[in-house]
């Protein structure tokens, strides 16, 4: 199978109804080699059916974003992708190649949890994990590696608290330094798992722009799950949709609109656009409010 991002998910049938996605999804031109291929993947955990017959291609530089209420699969799709969880039927590729643990090619931002105020460890540590972090024992690191450190802290804008402990840093100052350690092996690949959650509207910018320009300066591609699209509306070629019983993937004018959503939900579901955002009314899109809409702030 050797879709380009014009032609998927064309007449696709998904659950009880047909979505008909266009063909002319992309709103970049078509780079000759795609980053990521699911092809009819089924994925299902603890005998529970995820998603089923997801098929996308995903190309080199584009900036997808998935949405979705809990239980959709959004961060099981990255896990996958990560070579953590096996599909059950179909298959998925990483730039041509089956998924693996440790791929050198992807970078991964996790969900933001809160690091214990007195855990003995710095920013710059974190950071330099992204590149040893999978090696046993005390680690002796050369002049180099802290260059390459030092580096990628300028990138992010965070050299001025790395030497600080990370679990006294705020919220926005550790998701510098988790894109840090994502970025700091050159990845081609950037799987971001909801990395503006419990950030204020200030943080978010910030880490919206550091992943832009990334992709911008690397044609690196970015999967973005969020439960909140409107910071990364403007950044995304298309959406994935992940409902459970349906899957839906467009650009966000043909995504985002009252006909396609009340589609894959299976119910009424109203779009209202106020100049660059978007309310999504009578469904659960996100996992959290009735979103995407809401601005979240701590």
């Amino acid at each position: 199978m050797n879709q380009t991002p014009d032609s998927i998910a064309a007449d696709r049938q998904i659950g009880a109804g047909a979505l008909h996605a266009a063909r002319d999804a992309a709103t970049h031109p078509h780079q000759p080699g795609a980053a990521v291929q699911l092809e009819d993947a089924s994925l299902a955990i603890a005998g529970r059916r995820i998603w089923t017959d997801l098929s996308l291609t995903i190309a080199r530089g584009e900036f997808l974003v998935v949405i979705g209420p809990n239980g959709a699969g959004k961060t099981s799709l990255l896990r996958v992708l990560l070579g953590l969880v096996p599909l059950v039927r179909g298959r998925a590729l990483v730039h041509g190649e089956v998924p693996r643990r440790g791929h050198p090619a992807i970078g991964y931002i996790p969900q933001q949890r809160a690091f214990d105020p007195e855990i003995p460890l710095r920013g710059r540590d974190l950071v330099g994990m992204g590149l040893d972090g999978h090696r046993w024992g005390i680690s002796v690191r050369p002049a180099a590696h802290r260059a390459r450190v030092d580096r990628i802290l300028d990138l992010v804008g965070a050299r001025g608290y790395a030497d600080a402990p990370i679990g006294r840093l705020s919220g926005g100052e550790q998701q510098r330094l988790r894109i840090a350690q994502a970025l700091i092996g050159d990845p081609s690949l950037l799987l971001c798992d909801e990395p503006l959650l419990s950030l204020d509207l200030h943080s978010q910018a910030v880490v919206v722009e550091l992943i832009a320009r990334w992709s911008r300066e690397r044609d690196a591609t970015v999967i973005f799950v969020t439960h909140d699209i409107n910071p990364v509306l403007r950044l995304a070629h298309r959406i994935l949709l992940l409902t459970g019983a349906r899957w839906g993937v467009d650009t966000p004018d043909r995504m985002l609109t009252t006909e396609t959503l009340s589609s894959l939900y299976g119910v009424p579901v109203d779009v209202v656009r106020h100049r660059d955002r978007v309310a999504v009314l009578g469904v659960d899109v996100g996992g959290h409010d009735p979103v995407p809409h809401a601005e979240h702030g701590s």
